[in-house]
């Protein structure tokens, strides 16, 4: 049955934008003519490319308008919130019932009542109370359900891994480059973006932190900030990238200069060129004693 709710968001639903891409991504996941479907924040965020954030605003405004109910007395697969279309459903009805001449009609402004045991089967069934709670907080779950018209309050912390932060589910992921922008991707400066253990650990298993040190590191990750301070803020994967090859490249505490000269200073000579600092160096090579001369 998702094609006729697909069919009725695209010819009927008003909404517009990113709203419209949540409606359409719940309509898709609608099982049967009661046009309840489940869905949770990160997957509609994954989906329609937006922010988690995003998403919660449009789920807003599609409540508001009427055209998406959020059931908090049921739950859907893996926790997942269970919505429902209730103008698709009335359409779904009627139309249902002018092919039936003995179905009943509904009123005008009525959806029809849930049947949630044909929803089971589908994985979605009524959320689970403690006893104790439940007997002091509200009687047991009607057989119709319950739909509340706004969603439910802001969570923090992110359970899905690689959804922006921005009121998700997740409350083991770290403290780090979590600064997002309206499209989802972590956009930062230099200096906001730090070493995450993925990094640090590419840094250990390459060798760079034998090669230069705990200290060393710290160096090149310093002497990194400040040559990159005026750069535009970019996502946190391309600094990342940038902060390795850049690592790779850093020399280690006490590397010989290439312009050294032997038996000279480890500076290079004062305005001579690469190639006469090479000369100089092959002819001190040739003055030094061997053990051999009469």
């Amino acid at each position: 049955m998702s094609s006729e709710a697909r069919e009725w968001v695209w010819e009927h639903s008003s909404s517009r934008g990113t709203a419209r891409l949540v409606l359409l991504s719940i309509a898709d996941r609608v099982a049967d003519e009661q046009c309840v479907s489940w869905a949770s924040l990160s997957s509609l965020a994954k989906r329609t490319r937006a922010s988690v954030s995003t998403v919660r605003e449009a789920i807003d405004r599609l409540v508001d308008a009427g055209e998406l109910e959020q059931l908090d007395d049921l739950t859907g697969p893996q926790r997942s919130t269970v919505y429902r279309l209730p103008l698709a459903a009335k359409a779904v009805a009627e139309t249902a019932a002018e092919d039936d001449d003995h179905a009943s009609k509904e009123g005008p402004e009525a959806a029809p009542v849930l049947r949630i045991s044909a929803l089971r089967r589908c994985g979605i069934r009524p959320r689970e109370v403690p006893e104790s709670t439940a007997r002091a907080r509200k009687p047991a779950v009607p057989e119709t359900g319950r739909a509340r018209r706004k969603p439910a309050p802001r969570r923090t912390g992110n359970q899905h891994p690689g959804v922006p932060e921005t009121g998700t589910q997740n409350r083991s992921e770290p403290d780090l480059n979590r600064r997002y922008s309206s499209g989802g991707a972590a956009v930062l400066s230099a200096a906001e973006w730090q070493v995450d253990p993925a990094t640090h650990t590419w840094a250990r298993e390459q060798g760079h932190l034998d090669r230069l040190g705990e200290q060393g590191l710290q160096a090149a990750d310093a002497k990194w900030r400040a040559h990159r301070a005026a750069f535009k803020p970019r996502p946190v994967d391309a600094w990342a990238a940038d902060w390795r090859s850049w690592v790779a490249r850093e020399h280690a505490p006490g590397r010989p200069n290439l312009y050294a000269v032997p038996g000279k200073g480890s500076s290079a000579p004062g305005g001579m060129t690469r190639a006469e600092a090479h000369t100089a160096a092959l002819l001190a090579a040739l003055d030094e004693p061997t053990g051999t001369e009469g």
